[in-house]
């Protein structure tokens, strides 16, 4: 396996790249509360996407662990997971932040925000989606209640915590750092940081 250069993912920006089918994904949380909201999309045909949903009903988890595997909304297997060095906390039941999550936080003015991310990385690299999945909200602390209630926790992640995925088909990728800093979804310093990915072939 060769060395793999490790690409920076820039505090409250997105990034899209490919990932091929047998390579390996790391996704790193560089300082540790970073929360990165996550994309796949088959890589010939933006219709098919990682779908939360699906992965739930194929793992029967609300947070697959390790040797599952996330899905598309065919239920193509597309990202498995080999190694997670975090307590295993991550999200996929919230949407990602958009202008309206910071309207209605009564933020005023523009906010960086994922949805607007999502679709920037997208055209970066030429490409388009209709809408915006449901994001796997890696490293995200919103844990949920015998009652059904969820709440929002800081992260519990550490400075170089790294989630290892097997790539099952060609994808392509994007990752939003997310630029909450209202809320202490990226830890009690609300403090948005950048973060890493390593493609391993």
């Amino acid at each position: 396996m060769s060395h793999p250069e490790t690409i920076v993912i820039p505090a409250r920006k997105g990034i899209a790249f490919e990932a091929r089918r047998g390579s390996r994904l790391k996704i790193i949380n560089t300082h540790g509360s970073q929360v990165l909201d996550t994309w796949a999309f088959a890589l010939d045909d933006m219709k098919e996407y990682m779908s939360m949903e699906h992965t739930r009903s194929a793992t029967s988890r609300i947070i697959p662990a390790t040797g599952d595997t996330y899905v598309s909304n065919l239920f193509t297997p597309m990202l498995t997971i080999i190694e997670d060095t975090s307590p295993g906390i991550h999200d996929t039941l919230m949407c990602c932040c958009s202008r309206r999550t910071y309207e209605r936080l009564k933020y005023e003015g523009y906010h960086d925000n994922c949805n607007d991310n999502f679709h920037a990385a997208l055209a970066g690299v030429g490409r388009q989606s209709a809408f915006t999945p449901g994001p796997l909200n890696l490293f995200m602390n919103f844990p949920v209640s015998a009652a059904g209630v969820i709440t929002r926790e800081p992260p519990v992640s550490r400075a170089g915590d790294h989630v290892l995925f097997d790539v099952k088909t060609d994808l392509l990728m994007v990752i939003s750092a997310c630029p909450q800093d209202i809320q202490t979804v990226n830890g009690v310093g609300k403090m948005p940081t950048d973060a890493a990915y390593q493609i391993q072939s």
